[in-house]
């Protein structure tokens, strides 16, 4: 009888675990797809503007700034979305191999809910906020370093 309970409990636990499989890939496969289409748009668009003339006219300084500060903020918003696309291709290829869904830091499992809501996410909430902290204090002590080496003059 123990045999069957403890058998029955690993099958819980494997279907449980698939499911979490199951939704985790829809989520990363959905998200991908979300963010290349928002990618490929906004090209189009760009190429689009590029053939149609747009911009070809004289600008003044003024609108030459504002033009290059909108092309600066596009670029860095599709710079933003392909690092986020390869997040997930690496988070696809980790569930595929079965690291997904455990902190890097801590090993223990990540909540299914920071899942849902960041589905890349390599640490757990804890382990997250620990390694921002970190990355806080560097940059404080980083910026309170003397940015140059006196030189002696002899």
């Amino acid at each position: 009888m123990k045999a069957r309970t403890t058998t029955s409990k690993k099958a819980v636990k494997t279907d449980t675990a698939r499911e979490r499989y199951v939704e985790l890939k829809r989520i990363l496969e959905e998200r991908r797809r979300e963010i290349l289409a928002q990618v490929q748009g906004k090209m189009r668009n760009v190429r689009a503007e590029g053939s149609s003339g747009e911009g070809q006219g004289v600008l003044d300084e003024a609108e030459s700034s504002e033009s290059d500060i909108q092309d600066d903020i596009e670029f860095a918003l599709i710079q933003m979305k392909s690092e986020t696309l390869h997040r997930i291709e690496e988070a696809l290829s980790r569930l595929d191999s079965g690291l997904f869904g455990n902190c890097f830091e801590c090993g223990d499992e990540i909540a299914g809910r920071r899942l849902r809501a960041l589905p890349f996410a390599v640490r757990c909430k804890d382990c997250e906020e620990e390694h921002e902290m970190e990355e806080r204090r560097e940059r404080v002590m980083s910026q309170r370093r003397p940015s140059g080496v006196l030189l002696d003059a002899s």
